[in-house]
């Protein structure tokens, strides 16, 4: 089994930044988490669940919802199974639960990650 734990979390105001990071352990089936998609969704108070942003596992292909396009960047370090977003220009509609996901294939599809963090409160104040 693969655990995702998140932290970075917290209160920012309106423009500002937050670092998220997730460290990845365990493994599954033979895999370990350098060898899967990673990256994280979110979920805003009555919203569905929704891609932020995700990477491949070698960091040649990346996603990006166009909500975050230009201000959050994904990253990895496979050598340490840990995967990061940094928020810049954060806006109050940025204000959710973030989860940490790992799965199969990079992509905003729910159905495509198969390990999950229990997620930490964003919360951006305008």
């Amino acid at each position: 089994q693969v655990q995702m734990v998140e932290s970075g979390g917290g209160l920012v105001q309106a423009g500002g930044s937050l670092r998220l990071s997730c460290a990845a352990s365990g493994s599954a089936f033979g895999r370990t988490p350098a060898t899967y998609a990673m990256g994280w969704f979110r979920q805003a108070p009555g919203k569905e669940r929704e891609a932020v942003a995700a990477m491949n596992r070698n960091g040649g292909v990346t996603y990006y919802a166009d909500s975050v396009k230009g201000r959050f960047t994904i990253s990895r370090d496979n050598a340490k199974n840990m995967v990061y977003l940094q928020m810049n220009s954060l806006k109050s509609e940025d204000t959710a639960v973030y989860y940490c996901v790992a799965g199969r294939a990079v992509g905003p599809a729910v159905s495509a990650y198969d390990y999950w963090g229990q997620g930490t409160q964003v919360t951006v104040s305008s």
